[in-house]
């Protein structure tokens, strides 16, 4: 595909994004950092900076609302100036996002979108909520997982909720670095055979 929409999460062993406890100021959980702590290779030549590269490399951005807002709504501009395309159940009177950013209101409408944006990149997806939603409607294509070696124990859940339909993923990619492995899946579409 050629410009797929494609999650990046961080996520630990036992399933988790953030710690518990996330919010603003703490938009990672208690003790969830630890699940970023790939970043400090991001500059690196090294597979968590190939994977940095590539995310930063993208043409447009869908968040989930709660992701968008603790991330302090990215003051506009989430990396080079790309369209952030924020999923929200609604939009109050007046709420004008800032810089590349715009609230959308439909799962269909935002891919679409977010897609016709990105050009011939692909689509960053961020945000537990927005990830679920592109899920159910069988609108993601891939998926980076960059799966922490640590157990959490509790948090905010990725895939909590996601529904009774099984979806079926396709690994395209492992990649192995300190204290993490980047996994990338193609999603299947619904009916789709493995």
């Amino acid at each position: 595909m050629n410009n797929p929409i494609r999650l990046y999460m961080s996520l630990s062993l036992d399933g988790f994004i953030a710690g518990l406890d996330d919010r603003e100021r703490q938009d990672l959980g208690r003790d969830g950092g630890r699940l970023f702590n790939w970043f400090d290779d991001r500059e690196s030549d090294g597979p968590s900076g190939q994977v940095y590269r590539e995310l930063v490399a993208t043409g447009a951005v869908i968040s989930g609302r709660r992701t968008f807002e603790l991330a302090g709504r990215w003051q506009g501009d989430h990396h080079d100036g790309v369209p952030i395309f924020v999923l929200t159940h609604h939009v109050d009177n007046g709420d004008l996002p800032p810089g590349h950013a715009q609230f959308v209101t439909d799962v269909e409408t935002c891919a679409r979108e977010a897609r016709a944006a990105a050009g011939d990149r692909a689509v960053t997806v961020h945000g537990a909520g927005a990830a679920r939603a592109l899920l159910r409607a069988g609108l993601m294509d891939e998926m980076e997982i960059h799966l922490v070696h640590v157990l959490l124990g509790d948090g905010r859940g990725l895939f909590e909720n996601l529904g009774s339909d099984h979806i079926g993923l396709d690994p395209i990619r492992r990649l192995e670095d300190r204290d993490v492995t980047h996994l990338r899946y193609r999603v299947r579409r619904p009916n789709e055979a493995a």
